[in-house]
């Protein structure tokens, strides 16, 4: 079980995606949640959770700074910061802090629970828009690694939404079975989506799904 803390101020936002998680997930949990950073700091041993989404505008004590404060107290914590603005430094701060993650709001509760199974297993997610805007503003003296980290990320746009979901399924040890069921879809459609992922990525097997999606790793 994923233990989940919703650090949020949008008390609508963060109800509706307790509900979600609870309803359509049977393997993550939402612990809590708190309306701002310094209410995230109090609760956080009580509550003890594996993953914290983070939003990144906050009165009193913001995302970025909470989440810097949350990984000294405990570094093998996991975070995903959420956002509705993709703002270069707070990308660069979250994620240098040692955030697992960055994500937009504007996706769905869908992608989002897969990427917080996929953050669960190890492998960073970070909206590929993010990538782009930080590698037009970065100094140039930075851009080499950047690029890099582009190129690897090249092969996500080969995917469609629903070619996302499943690749992050697989990467995080679902079979066709539990990936049918987890997107309410027949095995046929699921067994049609992997060949697809096969042939856009040039691959031949689930090994080769993961290996791709250890690649994700953020040194920003």
């Amino acid at each position: 079980m994923i233990n989940v803390l919703i650090v949020d101020d949008q008390n609508l936002f963060a109800e509706s995606l307790k509900t979600f998680i609870h309803n359509y997930t049977e393997d993550i949990r939402v612990a809590g949640i708190a309306p701002d950073g310094r209410e995230a700091l109090k609760v956080q041993e009580e509550l003890n959770p594996d993953l914290v989404l983070m939003d990144v505008h906050m009165p009193e004590l913001n995302g970025v700074e909470t989440t810097r404060l949350l990984l000294e107290k405990d570094p093998n914590l996991k975070i995903i910061m959420l956002s509705t603005y993709d703002e270069d430094e707070y990308v660069r701060q979250a994620l240098g802090y040692g955030a697992s993650g960055y994500l937009l709001k504007d996706l769905s509760p869908t992608e989002l629970i897969a990427s917080i199974r996929a953050v669960n297993s190890g492998v960073s997610q970070i909206s590929p828009r993010l990538i782009n805007n930080l590698i037009n503003s970065i100094h140039k003296e930075d851009r080499a690694a950047l690029n890099e980290l582009s190129e690897q990320m090249e092969w996500i746009e080969k995917l469609t939404k629903r070619e996302k979901e499943i690749f992050t399924l697989i990467a995080t040890g679902y079979d066709n079975d539990q990936i049918a069921a987890e997107l309410s879809i027949s095995e046929r459609t699921v067994r049609n989506h992997v060949s697809i992922i096969y042939s856009k990525l040039n691959i031949e097997n689930r090994f080769q799904i993961i290996q791709l999606a250890n690649k994700i790793h953020y040194h920003v």
